[in-house]
């Protein structure tokens, strides 16, 4: 069992190919980011510099969205990284939203699973990645003038050097965003 916080500091990595762990070999429910793990799609971006991660379980309630934005501004204060907080609080926002918005429903009646939600930095830049049980796809919308919402990912994507996802078995996905 994983405690709700769990932070993990590393000597600097001069060896930018970490292995990685397929996919399948995580479920959404006890993925945690392991040693070196950096989102395959953004593995160009990578430069040397030290490691650390930090993650946190975001119960299903409204707060746990604040609680991110917190946890994410001790998170980058300790790495020294302070001139990150203000974009990668807007990033983690719209993450733990969606994630609790929309990736939360398919749970069993009576079982809430947490979301977890991890930073990985590595050198100057840090990844935010939020796991679920949902299968669905994060998209890029389009809304109309009077939408309500839908332009979150539109903020991730302006603000990020890149952002993705990646399913998990049996089910849900990991969405990440790497900030520098």
């Amino acid at each position: 069992m994983h405690s709700p916080l769990h932070l993990h500091e590393s000597l600097p990595q001069n060896d930018l190919v970490l292995p990685t762990l397929a996919p399948g070999q995580w479920t959404t429910f006890d993925w945690w980011p392991p040693l070196g793990w950096w989102p395959e799609a953004a593995r160009d971006l990578l430069v040397p510099g030290p490691s650390a991660s930090a993650t946190f379980v975001l119960p299903p309630t409204p707060s746990s969205v604040h609680a991110a934005r917190s946890f994410t501004t001790g998170a980058l204060t300790a790495w020294k990284l302070e001139e990150l907080i203000e974009n990668m609080q807007l990033v983690i926002s719209e993450l733990a939203t969606n994630a609790l918005r929309h990736g939360l429903h398919v749970a069993e009646p009576g079982c809430e699973p947490p979301v977890h939600m991890s930073l990985v930095r590595r050198g100057p830049l840090v990844t935010s990645a939020f796991t679920d049980p949902a299968a669905s796809v994060p998209v890029l919308r389009h809304p109309g003038p009077l939408d309500p919402g839908g332009l979150g990912l539109h903020i991730v994507e302006s603000l990020s050097l890149r952002w993705g996802w990646s399913a998990l078995a049996p089910q849900g996905k990991i969405v990440w965003a790497v900030l520098s």
